[in-house]
């Protein structure tokens, strides 16, 4: 088993004849570091519980984009080899009934297809030649049937007609396109009026058959779905999620559960058509008689908290488990004696892994400090992703009770040893109407008490969402530490993971209480650290974050330094007729902006551009498609227009996140650069 204690052990041995050796000290953790990080996802048990295949990430910077492969590891951290080598990409593997097999999605052939390898030697074959490409899968229980999604024109029979379509409109000589309703375009991709169908296909060969004919609905949803939404029940059903809302999608939340025959023998039915709000997330006891799923009640609002749902099954009776449980599970996953649900949820700026026990609703946490995520049943014990503030997602396995957690990989070690990384540490204060707020400093790399050091103050998105202990790939508070800054980052009202109603307080009020948290969290880090120096300060966000941005450059004009607007909204009336999601402005600002308009406005940064003053480094990408581009150029508009020291920072190729790793580079870069101009801090410390 592989020991994080073995170097030290080692170390404690004594030896004399050895020469001295040169030990290279740490250098301060930068950007490159993060974008050289390997990363661990989609992990998956093996069914005797005694392997782990997961995908291993790598970053080629020469090609500017990551390298993804199958690894294996056993689950008692032995054996770590990888399993399949090839220029294209690999992923989401699945198991297997036998347990000799792992399936896996790549690109080898050209398209995406399904492909198989043996986990003990020969080389990978392909299963699935289809004319389209395969969106994700899932392999049946009896590894007789593979249900992969494939984007289709829904009034089509048979794929063919789809990819016969799609090759006609590319020898078209006009480009235009016409829409009938909403969505247009969606997160960062233009509507074609195609749609995502799971379809069943045998493993040994035969013609695909699609589950959701008639359906005008997406299975995986989107834009961030995928097959932790559907779940193969016993009787040959496949239950999944989706939203058949009609001319009402862009405003409509009301995501449900549907059943289908695999053999197609029936269309789809709706298990949850009496629930207006989302209903996700479908996981099977393993006697197949229970129907576990997670629900909201509140329609129109995306973060409602999901409550645990057991469904008898087939379509019976149902009950709310753990109702009191002031909080929002994700990644159900039964026990193997099905007494158990093991679930994820946000949990004082973690994520932590609970045991709700079926029965009684009593829970526990089973897990510290850290993000845990994607958990499986290895035997006895149970494997998870595991990352914090100082480390990537490394897998891990405990006991069922939260015992004895022990590391089963390190690919990031020699990495992480070779850097000097902040401190992390979790603080709390008095914020808005005297009630608790958490936040998160993490020091400057080589901290020195006697010394005074800018500080980053960094704002989340969301904004229902947490700046919590995990190890982000895009705001990742350790770059500014290795730079000498002080990174700040305040759980203000509307975050998640301190119960439903303060995630609520956020709404009507985008500009209230946030700010108070922020203006009384931002004074407490002072106070509580005195080498902090509170006047050199610059706030930065994304997305909400950056409307905070834009909101405190005229609320709060003289407080900071300088400031960093990343695809933040910059004027709430324009951007609700110009989103996407329309769900998002309605809950937030009350209604559509003709019915409330006073609810839109009140926090609106684009009535208060005659106090901005603060210089301001604006970026956005065109892709953006949730906070669109004109966001941004308006925000750097008003700043050139004024007179106010701007810069603009624009990605042609990027959405509302910065994905390649070039990009990644020069985003950080220029928001570190920035930073120094203003903060007169250069890279190293204060």
């Amino acid at each position: 088993m592989r020991s994080r204690f073995l170097p030290w052990l080692l170390l404690a041995v004594p030896l004399a004849a050895a020469p001295p050796v040169a030990v290279a000290q740490p250098r301060p953790f930068t950007v490159h570091d993060l974008v050289a990080m390997e990363r661990i996802s989609d992990p998956r048990v093996s069914p005797a519980g005694d392997r782990v295949v997961f995908v291993r990430r790598t970053t080629d910077l020469a090609a500017d984009r990551g390298r993804t492969d199958l690894w294996l590891v056993g689950s008692d951290g032995r054996g770590l080899r990888q399993l399949t080598a090839h220029p294209d990409a690999d992923g989401s593997p699945r198991w297997a009934p036998g347990g000799d097999v792992v399936y896996f999605l790549s690109t080898r052939s050209g398209s995406s297809q399904v492909w198989r390898i043996a986990v003990d030697g020969g080389e990978a074959r392909q299963v699935t030649e289809l004319p389209l490409d395969v969106g994700g899968f899932a392999l049946s229980p009896d590894g007789a049937r593979l249900v992969v999604a494939l984007e289709v024109f829904v009034d089509c029979e048979g794929v063919a007609c789809t990819a016969e379509r799609v090759a006609a409109a590319g020898e078209r000589r006009s480009s235009g396109r016409l829409y009938d309703r909403l969505f247009v375009r969606h997160w960062d991709v233009w509507k074609d009026g195609r749609r995502s169908h799971l379809f069943a296909v045998p493993v040994a060969g035969g013609e695909p058959v699609d589950l959701m004919r008639g359906l005008e609905a997406d299975a995986p949803t989107k834009p961030f779905g995928g097959f932790e939404e559907v779940a193969f029940g016993p009787g040959g059903e496949l239950v999944f999620t989706a939203r058949a809302a009609g001319a009402a999608e862009a405003w409509s939340t009301d995501f449900d559960l549907w059943a289908a025959p695999l053999d197609g023998s029936a269309p789809a039915r709706n298990l949850t058509d009496d629930n207006p709000a989302w209903d996700t997330g479908p996981v099977f006891s393993p006697d197949g008689r229970l129907l576990a799923y997670r629900a909201m009640e509140r329609a129109g609002y995306e973060s409602d908290r999901y409550r645990i749902v057991l469904m008898d099954w087939p379509g019976g009776d149902r009950r709310t488990l753990a109702a009191d449980w002031d909080r929002s599970p994700a990644d159900l996953l039964f026990s193997a004696d099905g007494g158990t649900l093991y679930a994820t949820a946000a949990d004082v700026g973690n994520v932590a892994l609970f045991a709700v026990e079926v029965a009684s609703g009593a829970v526990r946490r089973l897990t510290g400090e850290g993000h845990a995520r994607s958990p499986g049943l290895a035997g006895e014990r149970l494997v998870i992703g595991l990352d914090h503030l100082r480390s990537p997602v490394e897998l891990y396995s405990l006991a069922g009770d939260g015992g004895g957690l022990e590391g089963l990989t390190g690919i990031n070690d020699e990495r992480l040893a070779a850097v000097s990384l902040g401190e992390p540490e979790q603080v709390s204060f008095a914020g808005w109407n005297g009630e608790t707020v958490w936040a998160w400093v993490v020091k400057p790399v080589g901290l020195d008490p006697a010394r005074r050091y800018p500080v980053a103050f960094i704002v989340h998105g969301g904004p229902q969402g947490s700046a919590d202990n995990d190890f982000h790939y895009r705001w990742n508070p350790q770059v500014y530490a290795g730079a000498g800054y002080a990174a700040v980052m305040v759980d203000f009202h509307g975050s998640t993971g301190y119960g439903q109603a303060f995630t609520d307080s956020i709404q009507g009020d985008w500009g209230g209480k946030p700010l108070e948290d922020l203006q009384k969290g931002l004074a407490a880090v002072l106070e509580r650290y005195p080498w902090m120096d509170g006047e050199r300060v610059c706030a930065l966000g994304a997305s909400y974050g950056g409307y905070m941005i834009n909101w405190i450059a005229g609320a709060w004009p003289e407080r900071f330094r300088c400031l960093v607007n990343h695809d933040g909204v910059f004027d709430l009336r324009s951007m609700y007729f110009a989103t996407e999601e329309l769900w998002f402005p309605e809950w937030d600002h009350g209604g559509p902006y003709w019915v409330n308009p006073e609810g839109h406005e009140r926090h609106n940064p684009a009535l208060n551009v005659e106090r901005w003053q603060t210089p301001m480094l604006v970026i956005h990408g065109a892709l953006d498609y949730r906070v669109p581009e004109t966001q941004g150029l308006a925000a750097f508009t008003a700043l050139q227009r004024r007179g106010v020291p701007s810069r603009l920072l624009f990605f042609p190729d990027e959405n509302h996140w910065v994905l390649r790793p070039a990009n990644s580079i020069l985003w950080h870069e220029t928001v570190l650069d920035w930073l120094a101009r203003w903060l007169q801090a250069p890279a190293g410390g204060g």
